[in-house]
């Protein structure tokens, strides 16, 4: 079975634009993104403007800041202080990955946590953390990393319930991995991260239900090493060997072996940039 995601991203997207239109009614201007993005990384940065693209035909106002591996650190925590402090600017995004130097710069505490819309500032990060259940995720006033968010959402979608699944996530970056790992531990699933340390993938995934994977590795989930009947999300977004875009999962022969798998592409892609557009209107709307 298939767990596409396009359906869910056109009915959280639905309702965007006139929620953006009231927004811009009461603040009596339109929504406003600041964008950073590291123009050497060709893939992140034409995802970025893509990004961009579908935010400004909700009628926010963007700026993208290119950076780039000559940029300094304090060059970019100047900009995230300025934009942080700008009354005019309600949404922060920086596009990942970043040059080693300033991905390791501390950057997460210089972005204000109001207008943190992918959940990537120390405050952010913190309050979901604290969270113990479901009801205190969905009580925060603070923003969850929209990759993990649209995992969660993307189950709810297709009426996957994790409470009491074993469950097993491949990667521990701190914007998909961890935050997701803890998600689905407050939806009262026993959660387990898995990484390039992991001597036995097959070993820990033996008994497990549900296979989150944001490893960045074609071809990593065969038929070998995850069991029957698993539902796989697939998080990954590869250059397969025939030039296609691919995930982590062998598809074809894991949808033979009874898993329920969702695409790549079609799949947490578009459901992602919806709960990021969402994330903008509502940087606004708690303004007013």
């Amino acid at each position: 079975m298939i767990l596409e995601g396009k359906t869910l991203a056109a009915q959280l997207r639905e309702p965007l634009l006139q929620r953006a239109q009231r927004v811009q009614e009461r603040l009596g201007r339109a929504l406003s993104l600041f964008a950073v993005g590291s123009s050497d990384d060709y893939g992140a940065y034409v995802y970025l403007k893509k990004e961009v693209a579908a935010a400004e035909k909700l009628g926010v106002r963007c700026q993208i800041q290119p950076i780039s591996n000559h940029t300094s650190t304090e060059e970019f925590l100047t900009l995230l202080r300025k934009a942080s402090a700008d009354p005019q600017t309600d949404a922060i995004l920086i596009a990942r990955p970043l040059p080693e130097h300033l991905a390791n710069s501390g950057f997460e505490h210089f972005i204000a946590a109001e207008k943190d819309i992918d959940g990537m500032s120390d405050v952010s990060m913190g309050k979901l953390f604290l969270c113990k259940t479901w009801e205190d995720v969905e009580s925060l006033k603070t923003f969850i990393p929209c990759t993990a968010l649209a995992v969660m959402r993307l189950l709810e979608h297709h009426r996957i319930n994790p409470q009491g699944l074993e469950a097993a996530v491949i990667g521990r970056s701190p914007n998909v991995g961890r935050p997701l790992a803890h998600l689905l531990t407050c939806k009262n699933a026993t959660t387990k991260i898995c990484h390039t340390y992991t001597q036995d993938l097959a070993f820990s995934l033996q008994n497990t239900h549900l296979i989150c994977s944001a490893a960045g590795q074609a071809g990593l989930l065969t038929r070998v090493n995850v069991p029957a009947g698993a539902i796989i999300i697939d998080i990954a977004t590869n250059l397969g060997p025939d030039g296609n875009l691919c995930g982590d999962a062998q598809t074809q022969d894991l949808l033979e072996k009874g898993c329920k798998i969702s695409p790549v592409p079609g799949g947490v892609g578009p459901v992602t940039l919806a709960c990021l557009l969402e994330n903008i209107i509502l940087s606004g709307e708690r303004k007013i």
